[in-house]
């Protein structure tokens, strides 16, 4: 059965901001600052994913690790008047027409605005997204982000992908007897040069990967990229494979791998933070990013273009 959904809401609204992350945030607090009236969606908490990184080394502020920089961040957004918050909240659809963007609600509700700013970045990615990993059918694995020193003092962890997290663990547990095995395929090359000449990690350029056992003690086997197979053994196997862009359904423009490029966008529609793109997934790349959406924003709306 379709359910029925009314107009609009009646508030006024400069602009809807979907997904309430270091983007997100960025934008409506940016929006406030010259005036603009904005609602802000977010389906969890304001910067959750912030909440989860355990030590920073690319963000201003003073702040040394993530829970500290979203709760500066939350604490923020409550003091902006002009900045509605609607927490608890999906975006399910995002329509954008001449004058209007109209985004739906899990609820049925519709929020409009003359422009909207979308960052709702990217979901973490398990084996069957990806097609070097071979795993047991429904296996779920753990991130390594959600590590804690229990899981690295004096053992071997075997982890997928090289994603950036990795170094973040690193520098999380400095001085923990910990060995990482990071296998990973070839387009996260580029990913690994920050933890290559860490002496607790060995780099496993892989073609592809077998998970044999995940129960006791784990049983991996690889296949180089120029041929020839090793066994793996570690004590535990976490994920650093990367996320996959999440945005509502409706007239977002996706590329091949789902990421909304912001040139290809509807012009009142802007497109912030990791949703753009996997090369600039970095706290001070979506905060620049939600504070210059904001801007475009604005400047549209005036008539002005960007840099006049």
């Amino acid at each position: 059965m379709t359910s029925r959904v009314g107009p609009p809401a009646p508030h006024e609204t400069d602009l809807v901001v979907v997904g309430g992350g270091p983007a997100g945030c960025a934008a409506a607090r940016m929006a406030a600052s010259v005036g603009m009236r904005s609602v802000l969606v977010e389906a969890g908490g304001l910067c959750r994913g912030l909440r989860r990184i355990p030590v920073l080394d690319n963000a201003l502020g003073g702040h040394g690790s993530g829970p500290e920089l979203a709760d500066a961040v939350a604490a923020e957004l409550a003091r902006t008047e002009l900045c509605r918050l609607l927490l608890g909240r999906r975006a399910v659809e995002l329509r954008a027409g001449d004058d209007r963007v109209t985004v739906t609600l899990d609820t049925g509700a519709r929020v409009g605005a003359p422009y909207a700013v979308v960052a709702t970045g990217v979901a973490p990615l398990q084996p069957r997204d990806v097609d070097w990993v071979t795993a047991p059918a429904g296996l779920t694995l753990p991130p390594l982000w959600e590590a804690d020193a229990s899981d690295a003092v004096g053992r071997t962890l075997l982890v997928l992908g090289g994603d950036r997290p990795i170094g973040t663990f690193l520098r999380a547990h400095p001085a923990a007897d910990t060995r990482l095995l990071v296998a990973f395929p070839r387009s996260d090359d580029h990913k690994v040069e920050e933890v290559h000449d860490d002496p607790r990690v060995t780099l496993l350029p892989v073609g592809r990967l077998t998970l044999r056992s995940v129960e006791g003690r784990v049983a991996a086997e690889i296949s180089g990229r120029s041929g020839g197979r090793r066994p793996v053994e570690a004590d535990a196997v976490f994920l650093s494979i990367g996320g996959a862009p999440t945005a509502p359904d409706g007239d977002l423009v996706r590329d091949g791998a789902g990421y909304c490029r912001p040139s290809d966008q509807h012009p009142r529609v802007i497109v912030a933070g990791d949703l753009r793109s996997a090369r600039f997934q970095r706290v001070m790349t979506a905060m620049g990013s939600g504070s210059e959406a904001a801007l475009r924003a604005y400047y549209a709306g005036r008539g002005l273009a960007v840099g006049e």
